[in-house]
């Protein structure tokens, strides 16, 4: 069932494509400049008086491009030849990466970026996402814990070694038979705090899910994140540093990101919560002073710029407060600063009493 519907859409997304190209052929064949609209979209603001409409998936407003603008001609130039490979794949039932697509032509698209922005609209244009153009992801999420699950008929058991790191599952729509007796999902932001708790053993003491991206996370961490939560129905909590980075890209899986907007229904946790590392956890924990770096001038801009943001005016008002003590003392800290007490302090005490909190215990 799962093939043929594959291969309806498949079908579905050619046709799109073959009508998009006739009608700037046709227009090209009468001497008329073809105009191409581009719905627009984004998941935050900084409007502060409540009035914004972000929280709808709605688009909020059109592009135009046109061949009478130079960096129009570019783009829509671009747009064509990213769209012919994208035909291409799905053609042949292939599968290729957004890197893959750049080296066919690395003189013409002369940056990533540009192949990114040209996907990104044919998505939209499609109105798809981007695995369904068959572009995928180098996985780079990680896994661990009391789960079990198939992917395209493979097994993947990390019940039977729950301080294991399995690879996070590139194609998570084949991803099928999830299985877990765990009490919560815990998302960390980093490898090496991912390794801590692995070493640690952490998911032998406490029946848990833990899943790094490894700093921002990429597409396939955040839909089998989501996917883990519609399925499992369980609390899930992140752990990042405490830094202006460290807080976006906590907001990158509760909200989506700015870049994937047109796709954030599906890619947004927002049941997520923030377990830590709060800026006021310095002194709750003792951190010493040589645990504390100085926030940069850019830490201090970012931090200002996300505390603008529509989301942290209208809830989350806690969040707010966090970020607002970070620029106030004017200092950040990484997870690990919490190692100073023991080397096994973040897994024995911190998390275990955050989430005690977390869950009213």
């Amino acid at each position: 069932m799962e093939g043929k519907r594959s291969s309806s859409q498949r079908s579905d997304l050619l046709r799109k494509i073959r009508e998009f190209t006739r009608s700037i052929l046709d227009d090209l064949s009468i001497g008329k400049s073809p105009v191409v609209l581009i719905d627009r979209f984004r998941n935050y603001c900084t409007d502060n008086t409540g009035n914004c409409c972000c929280s709808s998936d709605l688009s909020k407003g059109k592009e135009i491009l046109t061949l009478q603008r130079e960096c129009h001609a570019r783009r829509l130039d671009v747009l064509l030849r990213v769209l012919l490979i994208v035909q291409q794949l799905l053609q042949e039932n292939r599968h290729g990466s957004k890197r893959d697509i750049y080296y066919m032509h690395p003189s013409v698209f002369s940056d990533q970026s540009v192949v990114d922005r040209a996907i990104n609209d044919i998505c939209i244009l499609l109105q798809c996402s981007r695995h369904n153009l068959n572009v995928v992801s180098v996985g780079k999420g990680l896994v661990m814990g009391w789960l079990r699950f198939l992917e395209a008929g493979k097994k993947f058991d990390c019940i039977n070694g729950p301080n294991t790191a399995y690879p996070v599952p590139v194609h998570v729509e084949e991803v099928k038979d999830i299985v877990s007796v765990a009490q919560y999902i815990l998302v960390v932001e980093k490898e090496s705090v991912f390794q801590r708790l692995a070493n640690d053993k952490f998911c032998n003491k406490n029946r848990c899910i833990v899943i790094t991206g490894r700093g921002y996370p990429d597409i396939p961490t955040r839909r089998f994140l989501r996917l883990l939560v519609e399925k499992l129905h369980l609390h899930v909590y992140c752990l990042v540093d405490c830094d202006p980075y460290g807080f976006d890209i906590l907001t990158t899986y509760r909200f989506g990101s700015m870049q994937m907007a047109y796709d954030a229904k599906f890619l947004r946790v927002p049941e997520i919560e923030w377990l830590g590392a709060f800026p006021s956890d310095s002194e709750k924990y003792g951190l010493p002073e040589p645990c504390l770096l100085p926030l940069t001038a850019e830490d201090k801009r970012k931090t200002e710029a996300i505390l603008h943001r529509c989301y942290l005016q209208q809830e989350l008002l806690h969040w707010r407060l966090e970020l607002e003590l970070m620029l106030q003392r004017g200092v950040k800290f990484e997870i690990e600063a919490l190692s100073v007490h023991s080397l096994s302090f973040l897994s024995e005490n911190y998390i275990p009493s955050k989430i005690q909190v977390a869950e009213g215990v």
